[in-house]
């Protein structure tokens, strides 16, 4: 799936929709992008979708790792792999005790460790191919790796047909 965004507010807008698209089970949404995409926003609407207060949400990059209770009992954990060295780094700051049943697990520069992430995931890149020209547009790519993620992708491919007609 590919879509545009104009705004900071509807890549949260998007994400948000994924939120509730995605299976009580949890999912694994890899973040991907350079400096600036939107990435923590979209973050921001991944808790919003979940009924977390998105002002809660900031980068944890100096913290690796945040985590957000939802009002339904699921969790959101917010991860950041821009300061981490290594995979056993990774695997050391608890990276597999996050992957657990009922958790949305966002991970920032996800694409810094390919091998730790599960198979089964959804990988978003997030990009601005005009940043000179419009600041605020987002081209959002996602694909899915495996049988949580397709059904999540296809769940939120569906909430966003709808809003948009």
């Amino acid at each position: 799936m590919q879509r545009i965004f104009p705004s900071p507010e509807a890549t949260r807008a998007a994400a948000c929709a994924l939120a509730r698209a995605a299976a009580p089970g949890g999912l694994v949404v890899a973040l991907i992008g350079p400096l600036g995409a939107g990435k923590t926003v979209f973050a921001k609407g991944l808790a919003e979708g979940l009924g977390i207060d998105p002002g809660l949400v900031a980068s944890p990059t100096f913290v690796i790792a945040s985590e957000y209770s939802a009002p339904d009992g699921r969790r959101l954990t917010h991860v950041d792999l821009y300061r981490i060295e290594s995979a056993a780094e990774l695997e050391a700051a608890g990276f597999l005790d996050w992957l657990e049943p009922g958790v949305l697990v966002a991970v920032e520069w996800a694409d810094r460790f390919p091998e730790a992430m599960p198979a089964d995931r959804l990988e978003v890149r997030l990009s601005r191919p005009d940043a000179a020209e419009d600041p605020a547009r987002r081209t959002l790519h996602a694909m899915a790796l495996g049988a949580t993620a397709e059904a999540a992708l296809a769940g939120w491919s569906a909430r966003l047909a709808a809003a948009a007609g």
